[in-house]
């Protein structure tokens, strides 16, 4: 559903603050390694050169996926943008959250980033988030876009599942997909590829489950109880919601099928 889950946790739209109850992990990026380095060091009035640093072999994930075309914000966003302070970021992501957005289900893809400004200035006006939560929308035509920004490379802290910010994506599918209503197959076949791309940065095999540790006591666990949840999962797997619809949470076996084929997977 739109924006549930997700409120308690987004920062309000008041540079350097943070909205009462919001839990935040300080940017904590992965340390590259300088290859060729020289450290230095200071004595006196000397400054001595000590050995290169040992260089450190860093190797791509076993089970990484091609990157999809996604839509930068720019191109919804326009002139609509919200003053914000910097993005927060988590060391890795483990799973994907699956949402749907609400919205009419009929409408022409060419108006899908309007839709997406709409649900901005939503969450980021009368909700006073601030930035959208999701980290990435989907439409029924399987045009990615990325949301919340950050970049859609990093592992950026969305604000999508209350209680399961940390470690994970959100992924929204632009309509309702309540019992009965058709889920397109570009739509989901999107989905399957951009949690491909995204868990496969961690080697995570979209089948599995992943450990992820509650923050609030409003999701489906207690504030510091360990969960173990599908890592390519539905909205209502970490929250008390009927989010992503029953149609969708339906199609989700079949995008962790997909999704771990293309991380070459059997």
């Amino acid at each position: 559903m739109r924006g549930v889950g997700g409120a308690r946790q987004a920062r309000a739209r008041r540079p350097g603050r943070l909205s009462r109850g919001a839990v935040v992990l300080l940017g904590c990026l992965p340390a590259a390694a300088a290859v060729g380095a020289m450290l230095l060091y200071a004595r006196g009035d000397d400054l001595t050169v000590t050995e290169p640093a040992q260089t450190v072999e860093v190797r791509s994930p076993e089970h990484g996926a091609p990157k999809p075309r996604i839509v930068p914000r720019s191109a919804w966003l326009g002139a609509s943008a919200h003053p914000q302070p910097p993005p927060d970021y988590d060391d890795k992501v483990v799973a994907v959250f699956v949402h749907h957005t609400e919205s009419p289900n009929g409408y022409a893809c060419a108006d899908a980033p309007s839709i997406i400004r709409h649900l901005y200035a939503g969450q980021t006006g009368a909700e006073r988030w601030d930035d959208i939560g999701y980290n990435f929308l989907v439409d029924r035509c399987g045009t990615i876009y990325e949301g919340r920004a950050g970049g859609v490379d990093r592992p950026v802290t969305g604000a999508h599942t209350q209680g399961f910010n940390h470690r994970t994506v959100g992924i929204a599918a632009i309509g309702t997909f309540t019992a009965g209503a058709p889920v397109p197959r570009s739509m989901t076949d999107a989905i399957a590829a951009l949690a491909a791309w995204k868990l496969g940065l961690a080697d995570i095999d979209p089948r599995s489950s992943a450990r992820l540790v509650s923050t609030s006591d409003l999701s489906r666990y207690r504030a510091g109880t360990t969960a173990t949840l599908p890592a390519l999962a539905g909205h209502r797997d970490g929250y008390r919601t009927s989010c992503p619809g029953a149609a969708l949470t339906a199609r989700l076996p079949a995008v962790r099928q997909a999704a771990a084929r293309l991380q070459g997977r059997r």
